[in-house]
């Protein structure tokens, strides 16, 4: 079990990255037509092992969720390159999740983030969703929400209040 960190941290991550939500809409009356539906076996546990199996893949981590699973990808041509690769699990889940005509209803969201255009806080939590896939560094007495979702480069200036 992992420690928790007994003060408050922030995460932080080196330049843009991506937010990608996934999820299911479950048949409590069909699980077994379920778990078909979303891959088996070569469903969504066996995409994230061999993600972090193939760091190169560009998965930077992820927190695994019930009915949403939130995925941190290094950009979206990673993300966009997992899915369309035939030697990569995810392509063929999806085409016999589409072969099956399946009932189980999917979903995902995808969120491009800018460098420094997010904000978070963790207080006597492990690593945990973002300060998982970066790091996670003290944060100061000082530090407000606005303070941390503002703009790191001097060229954009600050974020407009509002």
């Amino acid at each position: 079990m992992e420690t928790t960190g007994q003060d408050r941290r922030t995460a932080e991550i080196d330049g843009d990255f991506v937010v990608f939500l996934i999820g299911a809409r479950f048949d409590p009356r069909h699980p077994i037509r379920t778990f078909l539906d979303l891959g088996g076996r070569r469903g969504m546990r066996h995409m994230l092992d061999h993600l972090v199996a193939h760091p190169e893949k560009g998965l930077l981590g992820y927190t695994m969720g019930f009915p949403v699973i939130v995925q941190y990808w290094r950009s979206f041509e990673h993300l966009e390159a997992f899915a369309r690769d035939q030697d990569d699990p995810h392509l063929a889940a999806w085409r016999n999740y589409y072969r099956r005509n399946a009932r189980t209803g999917i979903w995902h969201e995808t969120y491009l983030v800018k460098a420094g255009q997010y904000e978070a806080i963790y207080g006597n939590m492990p690593p945990f969703g973002l300060g998982k896939a970066g790091r996670l560094v003290p944060l100061r007495e000082s530090s407000t929400a606005r303070l941390r979702v503002r703009r790191r480069d001097d060229v954009d200036g600050p974020v407009p209040a509002g």
